[in-house]
């Protein structure tokens, strides 16, 4: 927090506004301006009049990252057409900007190299969209047998449940091999470039964030720390429904900003609705724990079947999953995006 009236920031900031201060609006002189962090500026940058106009450049869309693709991957020396990447890598990107992209390309065409390989292929853009999700492979300081199977059965556990359910986003990979970003494993989607969601979406979701944690407490009749971030997920997506989005009918169709915890506003309702905020929260995230208990124990034989081949094999892509899941019950959720690289497994 800045205690004085003369720190870096304002010095900058009013040495900007002499300068543009003292420019002929009449001469050719034209002023463009560009930040990634609009949430900084102070406003006696952004008011009327100092700017002619402001233009807001969000991250791309579906076809727009398409588009980007195909232009980076014109430079590289593929063994198919750019046109047959594009789309597919376009639609594992979402929530991806420009220099992202770049970097997947990038990434592919080092590992294509590394590998001796004359043209780039699928597989090496599959090994650099991985690369950027979970981070590089970690070779050294494996885990236990004992947490390895654990792991095991954690992943699978996630991975069966957004099988089985409707809303959830289709299961591309998983796996139980460590790296930088996911220490332990990790189970990979193709994401949906949706904006708005259901409670059902958001119900079914919140499932397949705890089968990890079902898994556990099921197969071993005890719990671990490894399912503290898919924990953290699903009380956020609880308190959102009731706090932020109004979707809940015992608290009604209120909104109210979600808090963190370090700053020392008061919250904008009683200590009553506070309880009942809580009170729902904890049912909601129970009920979607006791949907998942059931989806598991009718799959009980899936969930080892899964995870015992995970650990013979650490990596199981889309079609080892349908292998030993067998068809999804909701048919192929890839096909919502496009049937054209339906058949392209992850």
């Amino acid at each position: 927090m800045n205690t004085g009236g003369n720190s870096e920031q304002e010095n900058t900031l009013n040495q900007l506004l002499v300068e543009m201060d003292g420019i002929n609006t009449t001469e050719g002189v034209v002023i463009i301006a560009s930040t990634n962090r609009p949430d900084i500026l102070d406003q006696a940058l952004l008011r009327p009049g100092r700017f002619d106009r402001l233009v807001s450049i969000d991250l791309p869309t579906l076809a727009e990252r398409k588009d980007i693709f195909s232009l980076y991957l014109e430079k590289l020396k593929l063994e198919k057409s750019a046109k047959f990447y594009a789309k597919r890598l376009a639609e594992l990107t979402p929530g991806k900007s420009g220099a992202d992209i770049a970097n997947v390309c990038n990434e592919a065409a080092l590992h294509a190299a590394r590998l001796s390989r004359k043209n780039v292929s699928q597989n090496n853009f599959e090994y650099a969209i991985e690369r950027i999700i979970a981070g590089m492979e970690k070779k050294s300081n494996p885990l236990s047998p004992e947490e390895r199977k654990t792991v095991a059965y954690h992943e699978a556990g996630h991975a069966i449940v957004g099988w089985m359910l409707q809303y959830t986003e289709p299961v591309l990979k998983i796996s139980i091999a460590p790296r930088t970003n996911a220490i332990l494993g990790y189970t990979q989607q193709l994401p949906l470039d949706i904006k708005l969601f259901t409670t059902e979406e958001l119900f079914d979701r919140m499932c397949m964030a705890l089968g990890g944690r079902v898994a556990e407490a099921l197969t071993f009749d005890r719990i671990t720390t490894g399912a503290e971030d898919d924990l953290r997920r699903v009380t956020e997506m609880a308190y959102k429904q009731i706090v932020t989005y109004g979707m809940n009918d015992r608290v009604g169709p209120l909104s109210f900003p979600l808090k963190k915890n370090t700053d020392f506003a008061k919250k904008p309702y009683s200590d009553k609705l506070a309880r009942m905020i809580d009170e729902e929260a904890s049912r909601l995230i129970k009920n979607a724990y006791q949907r998942t208990e059931e989806i598991l124990k009718k799959n009980e034989i899936l969930l080892d079947e899964l995870a015992t081949t995970l650990l013979k094999k650490e990596v199981l892509n889309h079609d080892d999953l349908v292998e030993i899941l067998g068809t999804a019950p909701y048919g192929s959720k890839r096909k919502k995006l496009s049937t054209e690289y339906d058949d392209i497994s992850a």
